[in-house]
């Protein structure tokens, strides 16, 4: 008798069977071939669909519990699903098993291709998958290798130094110089072909022509070889502009996001040579010609009635109606205090929120050049890069709290807090060394 494959059955018909009485799996298959013969006639005659394999092994399982017998049939039936629901509708009409009553009740018939069909799209989603990934690239990213492998091409030797430059050297208004050739290549692959590297630690004559006759950006990494670089550039170079990687970080390392973070944020050379505290030859300044630098630059910048008051505020001051004492009786936070009669230190009340919420700005601040503006409240007013703070805060004309900012104090915008009645001025550093009435506090005391 042959048998249908398992592998070759298309479906399965799933029965229970109820029968009062105790009989065997013999007796079960007996009465299935017996009570079924001659009545679908003879092309569905169970015995020769058998025979011909296209019914399979027929198979029965029993249980036997308190005189009663139940269990499953399963039929695998490799027939259409036409005539294979008419051979599970023929086993419910038995009702009788050897002496005992029976009930037969087909509950599905199972196409088992389904789950094969299933097991095919899986199997095909995976290979696609890692064929998409492993094998075929797709455009975008097949055009994005083939562009940067070409800008990388386009990296030049330029003037008698043989520079590494990008090809947009001549052309562009615009120059970015950074310190090596991985800088270069860096800014390339991010679409900047205005880029010329100076070759090591010295200018070399080509850079101090092309700053006569372009617009000259400085970028260097964040560390102190970057301050150094920059020196000597605004010192021998006509340099416009100056930016850093972030602390810590170099050019070569950034990010495309990072490095048009770095250029937004970029400051003025002269802005540069007041941070650095250096002259237009890239010499350190002494600290008493920086200070009577800064004095002279702020009465420049004032009026005749600004100039005398500013003039006069480098002066301690014990009366006590001065108009600088009857300002800070506006401000809340200190009124139940009486007014010092001379400049005190800068060791000055701070509440323990205040510090976590000034130590929390200064974190977030951190690589971006910039200050956060406080009104009495500790609600932020604005935040601003440091090249724009000292016009904010004239604008705003007070109302200011505090002032946080990712960078070092100087005297300049300590006498500018004065002036404004600002009550903390907190960073990074701190190169204020007189004896002033505002708090200046460094990251390091919060």
């Amino acid at each position: 008798m042959a048998k249908i494959s398992p592998v070759a059955a298309k479906y399965i018909v799933h029965s229970t069977i109820f029968i009062d009485g105790v009989v065997d799996k013999p007796d079960v298959i007996g009465a299935i071939f017996g009570q079924t013969e001659g009545l679908l006639g003879n092309d569905l005659e169970l015995r020769e669909l058998q025979r011909s394999g296209k019914i399979g092994r027929i198979e029965v399982n029993v249980n036997i519990s308190a005189g009663k017998t139940k269990g499953e049939i399963i039929i695998p039936s490799s027939l259409d699903k036409t005539e294979t629901a008419i051979i599970a509708a023929a086993m419910e009409i038995i009702q009788r098993i050897g002496p005992c009553n029976a009930k037969i009740e087909v509950q599905k018939i199972e196409d088992i291709r389904i789950s094969k069909r299933q097991f095919v799209i899986e199997r095909a989603k995976a290979l696609l998958r890692e064929l998409t990934q492993e094998t075929l690239p797709d455009s975008q990213e097949l055009s994005d290798e083939v562009a940067q492998s070409v800008r990388m091409m386009e990296v030049a030797e330029y003037g008698k130094e043989r520079l590494p430059a990008g090809p947009d050297v001549d052309s562009s208004d615009e120059l970015i110089v950074v310190e090596g050739r991985a800088d270069v290549l860096t800014l390339l692959k991010h679409g900047f072909k205005n880029t010329i590297s100076m070759n090591g630690t010295s200018c070399p004559q080509t850079i101090k022509d092309l700053s006569k006759v372009k617009s000259v950006t400085v970028f260097v990494d964040g560390d102190r070889g970057g301050d150094l670089i920059v020196r000597e550039l605004l010192g021998v170079a006509d340099v416009d502009f100056v930016t850093k990687a972030p602390d810590g970080k170099e050019v070569e390392e950034l990010a495309k996001k990072e490095i048009h973070q770095a250029l937004r944020g970029r400051i003025t050379a002269e802005q540069a040579k007041l941070d650095l505290g250096v002259n237009n030859d890239g010499t350190l300044k002494e600290p008493s010609d920086r200070m009577v630098e800064r004095k002279s630059f702020n009465a420049n910048r004032s009026d005749n009635g600004r100039e005398q008051s500013s003039y006069r505020r480098s002066e301690p001051r014990s009366d006590s109606r001065d108009t600088r004492n009857d300002s800070r009786s506006r401000f809340p936070s200190r009124s139940a205090a009486p007014i010092p009669s001379a400049p005190v230190s800068r060791e000055k009340r701070l509440t323990p929120a205040e510090k976590k919420i000034f130590k929390e700005t200064l974190e977030n601040l951190f690589g971006t050049k910039g200050a956060c503006i406080f009104d009495q409240k500790l609600n932020v007013l604005g935040k601003v890069p440091l090249s724009e703070l000292s016009s904010t805060v004239k604008s705003l004309n007070g109302g200011i709290y505090a002032i946080a900012l990712d960078g070092e104090i100087d005297m300049e915008l300590v006498r500018l807090a004065e002036r404004y009645g600002i009550t903390h001025v907190v960073g990074t550093a701190s190169k204020a060394t007189e004896v002033h009435k505002v708090s200046v506090l460094v990251e390091a005391e919060l």
